[in-house]
């Protein structure tokens, strides 16, 4: 299979045509500490922002079924979650996806979605293992935040589930502190937020 920055895993090897410029917004700045990321906004609604979403989506559920009942997720239950947790609203105009890339290779993702016109809400962080401790979170988190404020937010927030320690400790790394509870459901037990600028 030959190996692209757009290869997805179990396809043929082709690559993923570029794409051009989402015309939205203008691609975020990496983290300064970390020249090898990329991130810029994607539609959230294209075949390569699909593979990021799906491999994060296999990487959370993996988790809370292994720590909840010893096994991986299904096929089915991936895409029961996709169903119940549409990302479709991480779009214009009240809304962004962003794109990571390590040394030109995809390598994570985030999204942003206005709860009003001043606080943001922070989906769907994901670094590929294999690009994990390389800064990729920081990278994210920084055109995140600049995302944010190109949407005229002031404040982003999101919600955790209390397993997910490496993701918990990046927020709080970066600013985020844990806030009074503004979802409810079965993968909310920590709630955080920071104010920008």
């Amino acid at each position: 299979m030959t190996s692209t920055p757009f290869a997805q895993a179990g396809s043929s090897g082709d690559a993923y045509p570029p794409y051009p410029p989402y015309p939205a917004y203008p691609a975020y700045p990496a983290y300064p500490a970390s020249p090898a990321w990329t991130v810029a906004a994607r539609p959230v609604d294209d075949p390569v922002s699909a593979v990021l979403l799906r491999e994060y989506l296999v990487d959370v559920a993996d988790r809370y079924y292994q720590l909840h009942e010893g096994r991986d997720s299904t096929r089915e239950e991936i895409e029961q979650a996709h169903a119940e947790m549409p990302s479709d609203d991480l779009a214009p105009p009240g809304g962004v996806f962003l794109l990571a890339h390590h040394d030109g290779e995809l390598a994570g993702c985030a999204g942003l979605r206005l709860l009003d016109a001043r606080t943001a809400e922070l989906k769907r962080v994901f670094v590929r293992p294999a690009k994990r401790g390389l800064g990729g979170g920081a990278a994210l988190l920084a055109a995140v935040e600049a995302a944010a404020g190109a949407l005229g937010a002031g404040r982003i927030v999101l919600d955790t589930r209390r397993d997910l320690v490496e993701a918990r400790a990046l927020y709080a790394r970066h600013g985020y502190r844990e806030v009074p509870a503004f979802t409810e459901g079965p993968y909310a037990e920590v709630w955080m937020g920071k104010e920008l600028g």
